[in-house]
């Protein structure tokens, strides 16, 4: 795993919550049709750096850097609602 990778984030337009980071050299270029279909229109959030030291709010960085790496994004789903009992 490279020691830090420069990625955007882009949320979806369509679902509230869903983020995809990728690389920032590669774009969404790696992102299948399909993804991008259900994810709507991709509005960049941000740019990072990323790093194993980083900290991110809703997601393991090591395991975001792994799935850009290896597939080329991560996508990260919306919270999920507190369901009562």
């Amino acid at each position: 795993m490279s020691l830090s990778i420069l990625c955007d984030v882009y949320r979806s337009a369509r679902v509230e919550g869903m983020y995809l980071y990728v690389a920032k050299q590669e774009g969404l270029s790696r992102v299948p049709e399909a993804l991008m279909k259900r994810f709507g229109r991709a509005e960049r959030a941000m740019g990072l750096m990323l790093t194993p030291a980083r900290t991110l709010a809703r997601a393991d960085v090591v395991q975001v850097m792994q799935a850009i790496e290896s597939q080329g994004f991560y996508l990260q789903m919306p919270p999920k609602e507190d369901v009562l009992p």
